[in-house]
């Protein structure tokens, strides 16, 4: 199965010179945070495929102007076609704005969530804004990484962790990288991941 993810910048190769052949292969969208609303209309009636997403921490007008046509899964599981999808959106909390948690705010949603990922025995994917702490993470607060990201990478071996969040050019930042049996992949801009 092919997924688009997209977060953080909106393409201007897909928006502003959008051509449906280049796509046609693509059966699920999802968002990592932190594009506009209206890009992820455009792109789930573009394409006619569901699109998910977890919010960013710059996506305060979603809690007032969701995406049309796209459905959150920020603190949800979510099974599509079999694939077994976690989402938890926003970063670290450094100025006090929605979608912003610390640490143990973030392991709080995740006990949450337990018993959801154990009536479905894990997950298959991870769908988070902010990057697991120490992998392609920042060092600034903002930037920083949520270490129970990586407790849950450990504990449930998903497939994938798909993330946004740390841009490409801010410097030493690698698209792909791994954890255990985890592939963790930077969806900066856009990314098609050829699910397996």
């Amino acid at each position: 199965m092919k997924i688009l993810v997209v977060s953080d910048v909106e393409s201007r190769y897909i928006w502003d010179f959008f051509q449906r052949d280049k796509f046609k292969d693509i059966e699920l969208i999802i968002s990592c945070g932190d594009v506009k609303n209206q890009y992820l209309s455009f792109l789930v009636t573009m394409l006619n495929v569901p699109l998910i997403y977890v919010p960013g921490n710059h996506n305060i007008r979603y809690e007032y102007d969701p995406p049309e046509g796209c459905d959150s899964i920020d603190g949800k599981i979510i099974n599509y076609k079999g694939i077994k999808i976690l989402g938890l959106g926003g970063s670290m909390r450094y100025n006090g704005r929605a979608f912003q948690y610390t640490e143990k705010e973030m392991e709080k949603r995740i006990r949450k969530l337990k018993p959801k990922i154990w009536i479905n025995k894990g997950f298959d994917i991870l769908v988070t804004h902010a990057p697991a702490y120490g992998i392609n993470d920042g060092q600034d607060l903002c930037h920083k990484g949520f270490n129970c990201f990586n407790k849950l990478i450990d504990d449930y071996s998903p497939k994938y962790l798909l993330h946004g969040h740390q841009h490409l050019n801010y410097g030493q930042i690698d698209r792909m990288a791994t954890r255990n049996n985890t592939k963790i992949v930077n969806a900066f801009e856009y990314y098609i991941l050829d699910y397996k």
